[in-house]
């Protein structure tokens, strides 16, 4: 008998309840969070050897657990916290809210969606960067603060304040030659000192994150750093928040996850396309990035695609969006190459297709003729695909036929 267990993962405790395929419950279990956690639920699960293991927010506050379920070999799935909330509202049942119901929640959602949610695997070198990149976010954000208060204490001291971007080397000397005259001047004038420490403290911190980056990068072997303005940085953003690449059939489902699809509007006969505002921004900002740098360098192919779709009429940020949606087929390529590639050096590869991707160029089309449009972006496959390891081999499949579209 086939039996879904779901979980609710909490910081202090974890509520796991089991359903057959029917929705019939059949236990539940509440355990502290702690090192016997994950013993204490296998045990209580061993009374069903054929067991899916369903787990909320897998790659958040059930993170830790997930992963110690997936190391002792058990199929864990990963179900979106908002797929749950509407089975728990949907279900005839008891739709109070408390732990057992959120748990019974989750376990309906994976029995109804399993073909449809994404499983947990071990985390590989994807991990690393998406830990990386985050922290290289959280520093960003901290620069731009200790930025703008030291240009608003600036603006206080001289005239006119500080024009153009902030640099600590300029900002010392701007520093240097002032005089304060008072004692309210001179207390300013210490706060923009102790600011423009915080802010060398950041750069600094910024320029080791960058190498530590680049190792990493490295080590991964990824051939996204091939396309032209993707640098380490763009990488570990693009591969650590992708993740598995195998979750998207093609590279119209990793455009609408990172937001370079259009959204379709149409009322009747008319058809109206416009910018997507769905998806992971942080990823979108990494396409930008790497669009922008495009730009930059007249010499570049994305550059002469820019001023084909400037010509035709497009306005400057419509360019660049096309732009951005060219190199985001460019980067699936790659890391669909990469993946089969791993495949292969462990033995579990199919069909060769090829290895990589140099440039904008070898990917497909800037939009396709129906925009790939997921309005929940829940990781969602619209053809049904066993679980498990079959899964993953119908999922390689699927994107080996892409890339051999593609090329």
């Amino acid at each position: 008998m086939a039996v879904t267990i779901g979980i609710d993962p909490h910081k202090g405790s974890h509520t796991a309840v089991a359903l057959d395929e029917h929705e019939t419950e059949l236990g539940q279990l509440r355990v502290r969070s702690g090192p016997e956690q994950l013993a204490r639920l296998v045990e209580w699960a061993n009374a069903w050897p054929e067991r899916t293991w369903a787990v909320e927010n897998a790659s958040g506050l059930g993170y830790l657990l997930s992963q110690q379920l997936v190391g002792t070999g058990e199929e864990v799935l990963d179900v979106p916290p908002k797929l749950a909330a509407r089975a728990r509202l949907l279900d005839n049942g008891d739709v109070n809210k408390n732990d057992p119901n959120d748990a019974r929640s989750v376990a309906v959602a994976a029995l109804r969606a399993k073909q449809r949610l994404s499983e947990v695997t071990k985390e590989d070198h994807a991990a690393v960067m998406r830990l990386w990149a985050r922290r290289r976010k959280d520093l960003t954000s901290a620069r731009t603060r200790a930025a703008n208060r030291l240009h608003a204490v600036i603006l206080e001291l001289v005239p006119g304040g500080y024009i153009g971007e902030i640099y600590a080397s300029k900002v010392a000397r701007l520093l240097e030659a002032f005089e304060p005259v008072g004692a309210i001047a001179a207390a300013r004038k210490e706060l923009a000192e102790e600011l423009l420490g915080d802010l060398r403290r950041l750069d600094a911190q910024l320029a080791e994150l960058k190498e530590r980056l680049a190792a990493v990068v490295a080590a991964s072997g990824t051939t996204t750093t091939k396309v032209f303005g993707v640098g380490p940085v763009v990488a570990a953003i693009t591969v650590g928040l992708t993740r598995d690449v195998r979750r998207f059939p093609d590279k119209d489902h990793f455009a609408a996850y990172n937001g370079s699809a259009p959204i379709e509007v149409s009322s009747g006969a008319k058809k109206i396309y416009r910018l997507s505002m769905r998806g992971s921004r942080q990823l979108n900002h990494a396409l930008h990035m790497a669009a922008v740098t495009q730009v930059r360098h007249r010499h570049s192919e994305g550059r002469a695609y820019y001023d084909r779709k400037a010509a035709e009429g497009k306005t400057r940020k419509e360019a660049l969006r096309a732009l951005k949606r060219r190199i985001s087929d460019a980067l699936f390529a790659a890391m669909v190459a990469d993946a089969r590639r791993a495949d292969k050096e462990l033995g579990a590869g199919g069909p060769g297709g090829q290895t990589g991707s140099g440039s904008v160029a070898c990917a497909a089309g800037s939009h396709p003729a129906k925009p790939a449009l997921r309005p929940s972006h829940s990781r969602a496959n619209p053809k049904a695909r066993p679980s498990g390891q079959a899964a993953r081999s119908l999922g390689r499949r699927e994107v080996q036929k892409e890339i051999r579209k593609a090329s």
